[in-house]
């Protein structure tokens, strides 16, 4: 497999997942408008505001996953006929990097979920209880995802490796 394959074959994989967070913000959303018609308990209501801002949380995130990577795959093809050597080395710059920026998100998600256990635990009051909730939910899908994403570019960034040597 040619480095060029390689690293758009990557890019369709980032856009594939920014289409799955986006499904996911939509399950969160419209659990958020259920539990808004449907729900008749103060904890039900309670979750409606807390999950509309993970919903439209995630679907933020999914547009700037999605709009940063599908660009790429024509800018790829773009850089890799100017100097297929530079391209390659900038690529594992931008993969290393990306590793460093995972290694930190992985250490700030698990905070903001003992944060969330923290809410619920400690304020009883059905709207913390909500907010503590959704962030241990947020945080965990977050982590799903970004589980996801720094075994790709690993992988990528090794791929890569193994074709400049």
């Amino acid at each position: 497999m040619d480095i060029i394959k390689l690293s758009t074959d990557w890019a369709k994989a980032e856009v594939f997942s920014a289409k799955m967070v986006g499904l996911l913000s939509l399950i969160v959303i419209v659990t958020a408008v259920g539990f808004y018609y449907w729900g008749k308990t103060a904890y039900a209501k309670a979750f409606v505001i807390p999950m509309m801002v993970a919903g439209l949380f995630l679907v933020a995130t999914s547009a700037g996953l999605y709009w940063a990577n599908q660009p790429r795959i024509a800018q790829f093809e773009k850089e890799y006929k100017e100097n297929p050597t530079e391209f390659a080395q900038k690529e594992i710059q931008r993969t290393t990097k990306s590793d460093n920026d995972l290694k930190l998100v992985f250490k700030v998600l698990p905070l903001i979920a003992i944060v969330g256990a923290l809410l619920v635990y400690f304020l009883p009051m059905p709207v913390w209880r909500a907010i503590g909730i959704v962030l241990i939910l947020l945080s965990a899908l977050l982590m799903l995802i970004d589980a996801n994403t720094s075994a790709r570019n690993a992988e990528y960034r090794e791929n890569l490796l193994n074709k400049i040597q």
